[in-house]
């Protein structure tokens, strides 16, 4: 069984560092303001929805935390924390970070064999190169992750041959190889069918279960799977909401949200919506 972060004690979570704190975080991009004055802090363990229409901050959220782009010096203060610490190698980052998105798969259809896409996970690389040192250890971890994702026949087939949902999985132990804290999922479920869906949710769930911290990024509220707790709704570069996902995802909360009458129906931990 693949070796996954504990849950952690809630005796002794108060004194842990958030995973991830953002104070006064104010993000332009091309003369826009894409994120505006953010403050939101995030627990280890904790799983978590940001949801929020296109074009709301999303992605810049995400480019954030991985130090992609720069918050502005704020005159009343700015904190961007993770694990407490403030300054971290870009490199060492991605071992707390897992991130998976729509851009990475396009960049990793190619023919490369999945086994060394999974592996190119110790290096930061899309696929191994002659300078790449795989050792037998990063073999037996690309392997126990595989298995924990229940695609250990993928691992021979070439990623340009895969489902779009195989590749999406393929992609989270890209992302798993490492045994970061959390895994980012950006939009995670575009143009995946019912099948394939199913299968991608599960994973997820398995992974949220092993005491990963599981952060969805999406503008579809049905990616939000049981195991998240905590929703923050996101628009125009700010927090709109934050708070249990009972409390949240209410028909007046996502009609205000995507602009639209929206009527919202859970059953069974999942939720949908109506518009």
């Amino acid at each position: 069984m693949i070796k996954m972060t504990q849950k952690m004690q809630s005796s002794g979570q108060k004194n842990l560092p958030s995973l991830l704190e953002l104070k006064n975080v104010t993000v332009f991009r091309g003369g826009k303001k894409v994120l505006d004055s953010v403050f939101l802090s995030i627990a280890q363990g904790e799983n978590v929805a940001i949801i929020g229409p296109n074009g709301s901050g999303k992605s810049s959220l995400i480019k954030t935390f991985t130090k992609e782009y720069h918050p502005l010096a704020a005159a009343d203060g700015l904190v961007l924390k993770i694990m407490g610490k403030e300054t971290w190698h870009v490199f060492e980052l991605r071992k707390l970070l897992g991130i998976v998105s729509g851009d990475l798969q396009q960049t990793c259809c190619r023919q490369i064999r999945v086994q060394d896409v999974v592996l190119s996970g110790f290096f930061s690389s899309i696929g191994i190169y002659y300078n790449h040192k795989v050792t037998p250890e990063m073999e037996a971890r690309a392997k126990e992750v595989l298995e924990f994702l229940e695609i250990s026949a993928l691992a021979d087939r070439f990623m340009c041959e895969l489902s779009t949902g195989e590749a999406r999985r393929v992609l989270i132990g890209r992302a798993l190889v490492n045994d970061p804290q959390a895994l980012i999922l950006d939009e995670p479920t575009n143009s995946l069918d019912l099948k394939a869906l199913h299968s991608f949710r599960e994973s997820v769930r398995k992974i949220a279960r092993s005491g990963k911290s599981v952060i969805m990024v999406t503008h579809n509220l049905e990616d939000v799977i049981p195991e998240i707790g905590r929703v923050m709704l996101i628009k125009e570069g700010k927090v709109f909401r934050d708070g249990k996902k009972e409390e949240i995802l209410t028909d007046a909360n996502l009609s205000e949200l995507f602009a639209l009458p929206i009527k919202v129906l859970e059953k069974e931990g999942y939720y949908q919506t109506w518009s």
